[in-house]
């Protein structure tokens, strides 16, 4: 029972302390999850987030799915979507009744502006350390530099944009484990 709660808790403090959405909660996931916890490395983390990018739903919610899931089967994905979930439905019921009371202080305006500016650095952050550990060789920079172009000049979904970058993946792989065989 103590795993669950921590799972739990564990969840519910990420998903309390983080704003923007699910690229900002990412340092937060990999100082908990990988360094602190164990419960997954750093390449399964990016993997769950891969994969919660790509499936229908939030990306915090997939993730924590995953993790839950990898840990404690079932009842852990449960567990820990549920923690990751109640700060944000707890935050939003506040927010409904008190906000149009808030919304119009000066305090409050300048309070969300730094928030974004911290959540754009905690992305900013999240995409050099997501850099530093999946580019790692030409393929993964000429992949990288494709979705920055196509994502810049077409609007085209990030799912498909997903979806293309992984059947390449797909591709390089069996070409380069063909090669290794002869």
């Amino acid at each position: 029972m103590k795993d669950y709660l921590d799972l739990f808790l564990i969840f519910a403090r990420i998903g309390g302390l983080t704003f923007g959405g699910g690229y900002a909660m990412l340092p937060m996931l990999k100082k908990e999850v990988v360094e602190n916890r164990g419960w997954a490395t750093e390449e399964e983390l990016l993997d769950y987030y891969a994969i919660g990018q790509c499936t229908p739903g939030i990306i915090a919610v997939n993730t924590a799915t995953f993790i839950g899931y990898k840990t404690k089967g079932i009842l852990g994905g449960i567990v820990a979507t549920l923690g990751v979930v109640a700060p944000s439905v707890v935050i939003i019921t506040l927010i409904a009744l008190f906000l149009q009371n808030f919304a119009d202080i000066t305090i409050v305006k300048h309070a969300f502006a730094g928030i974004s500016v911290c959540v754009c650095v905690l992305i900013f952050d999240a995409i050099l350390s997501l850099g530093k550990k999946s580019l790692k060789n030409i393929f993964s920079w000429v992949v990288f530099s494709l979705v920055i172009a196509i994502s810049l000049v077409f609007d085209i979904s990030p799912i498909f944009v997903v979806i293309l970058a992984g059947i390449a993946g797909v591709i390089y792989t069996r070409i380069k484990k063909t090669k290794e065989v002869k």
